[in-house]
């Protein structure tokens, strides 16, 4: 009787431990797949908002949002802080810069991120990035369709070297100088042609 007890005893063991085996074996399958699943962005932090001077406003308010192609492939996404007026974020592959407007004497649009020294400046027909810091472009030749417009208008129609002289001209006539009149660039004058000395 002893005999079959202990097959007994044996069968009831290996069927309490399966089920400790077996609940083992599911939770290392689940930290397994956590670790295939796609990563959570994390939600972008809430700004404090920035309050700019109405000059600042001016400058903020000509900035080209949206997505905007650049040279070798490069994008660059420029969009509008919902929660302060005025200030941008550029996004550039994985890198995100808080963007502001600065004040210049040449009417360029530029926007600086002062502690990473990323400066982006939009001109009429390309805008650029770079980091004034460390004293290099990050993306050149950028293009947002508008942009691409002017660009393709200079090219058809370049604009005239600074050296060179106006072909026409508007020329103050009369007192004050409030009236004005096209005249034409005077030609120059021929050269004159040098007499061969004869022997």
């Amino acid at each position: 009787m002893t005999k079959q007890i202990k097959p007994g005893l044996l069968l009831l063991a290996l069927a309490m431990a399966l089920p400790a085996v077996a609940a083992d074996k599911p939770a290392s399958k689940p930290t397994a797949k956590a670790n295939h699943a796609p990563a959570k962005h994390a939600v972008p932090e809430v700004l404090a908002p920035v309050v700019i001077s109405p000059e600042q406003m001016v400058i903020a308010n000509k900035v080209l949002v949206g997505k905007i192609n650049c040279e070798l492939g490069a994008v660059v996404t420029m969009t509008n802080d919902e929660h302060s007026p005025g200030r941008f974020f550029l996004d550039m592959g994985a890198k995100r810069y808080v963007m502001l407007p600065v004040v210049t004497s040449t009417g360029a649009i530029r926007l600086e991120e002062e502690s990473s020294g990323a400066v982006w400046l939009q001109l009429g027909n390309k805008s650029m990035f770079m980091n004034q810091k460390e004293g290099k472009r990050l993306a050149d030749d950028c293009m947002n369709p508008d942009q691409l417009l002017v660009a393709q208008a200079l090219e058809r129609n370049p604009q005239p070297g600074l050296l060179d002289a106006p072909k026409d001209a508007l020329v103050p006539i009369g007192s004050g100088g409030a009236v004005q009149e096209l005249v034409p660039n005077p030609e120059p004058p021929p050269k004159a042609k040098s007499k061969k000395k004869s022997k």
